[in-house]
């Protein structure tokens, strides 16, 4: 009896000591075993700054405008970024229209990956009814979660 009771004390500890090993294992690598929250940076920080530094370069090389953002919301989760901003120029004295972006961190950089159209009527615009779901199949990846809330009623 004092065998088998030994033997089974063995073996849970063996067990116990082989998750332990996983557990530890799994953090070296880098998981936590929960899946990341969504979050906004805050104002002055690092990761903040890195996203609208990726959007401003974008509005610089597509319309050649060096611009201040008022950000409406930002959404970050797993390496994806949702951010609606209110742009304007550097003094404050001109405003341009609301500017939104999907952008994805790329090899350590935030790039901006999908900008949506905002004409009205037209079916592969933001206001579409299909917009997000056509979105979320062009990025296998990309978390629901960081879209507008909108998207979850459509």
């Amino acid at each position: 009896m004092k065998s088998n009771q030994l033997n089974c004390f063995f073996s849970l500890l063996l067990l116990i000591t082989s998750l332990l090993a996983m557990v530890a294992s799994a953090q070296s690598l880098g998981f936590s075993g929960k899946a990341q929250r969504v979050y906004t940076p805050s104002s002055g920080r690092v990761e903040r700054k890195a996203i609208l530094d990726a959007m401003r370069n974008k509005v610089k090389e597509m319309h050649d405008l060096d611009v201040v953002f008022v950000v409406k919301s930002m959404k970050v989760r797993d390496g994806w970024a949702w951010v609606h901003t209110m742009p304007r120029s550097e003094d404050g004295s001109s405003r341009y229209e609301n500017f939104s972006a999907l952008l994805r961190k790329v090899d350590g950089r935030w790039r901006v990956v999908e900008i949506p159209c905002t004409e009205p009527d037209n079916s592969e615009c933001i206001d579409s009814s299909d917009y997000f779901s056509k979105l979320l199949d062009r990025f296998p990846g990309l978390p629901l979660s960081i879209l507008p809330a909108a998207t979850l009623e459509r």
